[in-house]
């Protein structure tokens, strides 16, 4: 079984039935994997990649079904009381309104350069939580202020989502852990409602522009969601011991992974 489907940056593309499971597989373990750690788009954004799909599509469409994992992960760390919807809207709007920005910059400007700065951001993210022995579920002193953190921060990372993506959540993590003293659990849940919000900002500006596919789109999110509703569990039942080597993981994946792209291995 095939069908088409349309995209007005291409001509209509042929969808096979394995390559429609094969889209739907990988937005369940993007979600799984995102939920806990980040770095669901490693996942995502190259199989839409190989589903044929033009570069910026691929942006589009995966913030379509990213949104459907954040949500889920970012409610059900909220219910269990890891993190403070109401209490932190007026940041999550921040990191929305930025990541706005950046897509709306990737429609115009290419982004070539941040493939050069991305793989070395990643390995120092891998290289930070592997050889802090320290790092836990326990919160630590901040070394900045909360405001200074929400207003530089916060909006710096969600410019970067919308412009480009890939290790969003780890960069989240970061700054949540090494600036604000969060504890690994604690800045998981914090880092999937910010992810979420620049997922929106994001969404709305590829929408507008006509560069997603919402059959699929849709498709991969209710994957995404069941993936990100077994991720935020497990990461809830196993806090730091779980989260801690699946981020340095990813991160190290997503670091090989931009790497092979620049230099097209």
């Amino acid at each position: 079984m095939a069908f088409f489907i349309n995209d007005m940056y291409g001509p209509p593309m042929e969808l096979t039935e394995s390559i429609f499971i094969l889209l739907m597989g990988a937005a369940f373990i993007a979600g799984l994997i995102d939920s806990i750690a980040g770095g669901g788009g490693l996942i995502a954004m190259p199989a839409l990649l190989f589903a044929g799909l033009p570069p910026l599509t691929v942006l589009g469409t995966n913030k379509l079904q990213g949104l459907f994992g954040t949500a889920v992960a970012a409610w059900s760390y909220s219910r269990k009381g890891h993190v403070n919807l109401v209490k932190l809207w007026p940041v999550a709007a921040l990191s929305g309104l930025a990541s706005a920005l950046g897509a709306w910059g990737a429609t115009y400007l290419p982004a070539q350069w941040l493939e050069i700065i991305m793989p070395i951001a990643l390995l120092a993210i891998a290289i930070y939580f592997a050889v802090r022995p320290s790092l836990s579920d326990a919160k630590r002193p901040a070394r900045i202020g909360a405001l200074v953190f929400a207003v530089t921060v916060i909006p710096l990372i969600g410019f970067y989502d919308g412009i480009f993506g890939p290790g969003t959540g780890s960069f989240f993590m970061l700054a949540y852990v090494a600036l604000a003293g969060y504890g690994l659990l604690a800045a998981t849940a914090h880092t999937k409602l910010l992810n979420f919000a620049s997922n929106v900002g994001a969404f709305a500006v590829f929408a507008m522009s006509g560069a997603v596919l919402w059959k699929i789109g849709l498709a991969m999110g209710m994957a995404q969601m069941a993936g990100a509703w077994c991720g935020s569990r497990l990461a809830m039942a196993k806090g730091a011991r779980l989260i801690r080597p699946l981020l340095v993981f990813t991160s190290l994946a997503m670091a090989l992974r931009l790497l092979m792209n620049l230099y097209q291995v």
